[in-house]
């Protein structure tokens, strides 16, 4: 459900009832240079990127090597929640 332009107390008592049976609902409104939204989606699952841990070699980090390795993006991975 997306609700716009409505009273705060039509809001809450629409966002209870998706809530309740679980529905999804967004909400938001602008004010000329200000504005608001709020999304109440529940129980879901997302997926969330981290960046992999590097790891630390022991040796002396001199060389092309190691300026190679500053200069490529860090690596991500997708995790699940």
């Amino acid at each position: 459900v997306c609700l716009t332009c409505c009273s705060r107390e039509s809001m809450v008592r629409i966002n209870q009832i998706c809530h309740k049976n679980g529905i999804k609902f967004f909400t938001g409104d602008v004010f000329g240079y200000h504005g608001y939204m709020f999304a109440d989606l529940g129980q879901h699952e997302f997926v969330e990127e981290k960046p992999k841990v590097a790891k630390v070699s022991t040796g002396v980090e001199d060389g092309p090597e190691a300026k190679r390795a500053r200069l490529e993006p860090p690596e991500t991975t997708m995790v699940k929640k």
